[in-house]
Parts: C-alpha cells; structure tokens; sequence
C-alpha cells in the first residue's frame, strides 16, 4: 500500500517536498514503493541533476536524512518533525519486523565480502535470516548491463521483498530507477548510501551524543578529512545560499521553466 497523499502533510523545501512524519509512523506505514532519504549533499545535487531530480518528483516517500535540513525546515517556518538517518533507520527497520516472516530483505552494496558480513550480522542480532542474499558489485557496475541483469536475476531468485542499495548517492537512486521494473518480488526500494559497511562493521558508526544530536556528518568529516572536507566544506556549501533565496521567496526551480 503506498502512502496516501491526504494523509501526508508535506514540507516544500527548494525543488523537493519533504514527507512529514514520525519515524514510528513510517515503521507502520512503509510497506512499499521507492524511499529516498535527502541531505545537504543531495539537495545540492537536485539543483543541476535532471535524473536525480525526476527520481526525487516520481518517489513515494521523501524523508529528512540530515539535522541541517531539519533545521533550515524550522528556519523556513514549516519544521520537519522527525529527523530520520537512513544508515540507523535500516536496523530499527529489521527489528520492526523481526517476526513478518513477508519481510525479506536483499543486501546490494559495498565493497567484496562485505555486504555478506552484514547480512550475517543482521540475522545474527533480529534471530531469523531477514536478510535473505546479499552481493557486492564490481566497480564501475553500472555499466556494464550484463552484470546488472545478472545482479537483478541473482535478486529476484533470492525472493527478497526489500531492496537495500549502498552504492552511494546518485549513483544508488539511479540504478534502482532504472531497473526496479525488472524486479520480480521486491516491493520496496531504500538506497541508504553506508548502512551496509555500519552493519557490516567496516566503518565505524558515530559516537551516540554525534547520533543523538544527528551530526554523523561531523564525526565522519573528522575521521576523514582528507576525502570528505571538499565535498563538505566547498561542495555542499550552495545549500545555505538555497536556504536564504527561500527565506526572502526568491528560489526558483532550475528544472521549471
């Protein structure tokens, strides 16, 4: 059952409308249909990204990944509810459903061995094999469309119903919306960029005061300077710019003319 747009209040922030609600009331809700999760990072990226742009306007479900869009939401005047991080919302994902014996989860994501680490992992903590098959692609997997459709027919063999992409964004939205008719079982999409290697324990989470204050950003640009300071720093550093144009109701959206 896909969400009802009556029942869903929304919060318009640039060229994307955020869906307002709880992380309880989406547990019950998410039954089906493609999730995308944004952040600083991909607002920025909806700015010049067309593919990514129609992705975002064709998905059913848009939840607020990131504390600083949370707090721009309460600057604009419409605050968001809930700030729900994708990479701790997959577990509480599994834990709510832990005896749904429907509920079957494949894994596609990260580096060799890694994405199986994880779905041991998994299995190991919820008590059952929730996660039904798990498989880390090749770099560069995208294109190459013989790999892709036989990533699709080793998915749809498993039986899984949810689909978990960690690929990284765009790069996940787009592959899901390019294949996801070809799959024969899965009812629900969640790209949710690092959440493999977390569960897998190849990165670290964040501390729980950086988890609780929902800056995971901020521990992840401290353990990595070097890779993430541009893209955090330089690279998303537009967003604020989009926050004061619709502050003062100047923000137009570069894909309509």
């Amino acid at each position: 059952m896909m969400k009802s747009e009556k029942f869903m209040p929304k919060v318009p922030m640039f060229n994307i409308n955020i869906d307002n609600i709880s992380k309880a009331d989406l547990l019950r809700q998410l039954h089906s249909g493609l999730l995308v999760t944004p952040n600083v990072d991909h607002v920025v990226k909806l700015q010049k990204d067309k593919e990514l742009y129609d992705i975002y306007q064709a998905a059913d479900w848009v939840i607020c990944d990131s504390r600083i869009l949370s707090l721009a939401s309460k600057l604009l005047g419409n605050p968001i509810k809930e700030v729900i991080p994708g990479s701790s919302f997959f577990y509480q994902y599994c834990e709510y459903h832990r005896s749904n014996s429907d509920i079957k989860i494949f894994l596609l994501g990260a580096k060799p061995g890694v994405a199986w680490k994880a779905m041991e992992n998994v299995n190991e903590k919820i008590g059952r094999e929730i996660v039904v098959g798990a498989h880390s692609p090749s770099f560069g997997f995208e294109k190459d469309e013989v790999e892709c459709s036989e990533i699709v027919n080793k998915i749809n063999a498993s039986e899984a119903t949810v689909l978990v992409v960690g690929v990284g964004a765009p790069k996940q939205e787009k592959w899901i919306y390019k294949y996801k008719s070809q799959f024969t079982k899965i009812k629900l999409f969640m790209p949710l960029g690092a959440t493999i290697d977390f569960e897998a324990g190849n990165i670290k989470r964040a501390p729980k005061l950086f988890q609780q204050l929902h800056i995971e950003w901020l521990f992840r640009l401290l353990k990595e300077p070097r890779r993430l300071w541009k893209r955090y720093l330089i690279d998303d550093s537009p967003f604020f710019y989009y926050v004061f144009l619709q502050k003062i109701g100047r923000y137009r959206d570069p894909f309509i003319k």
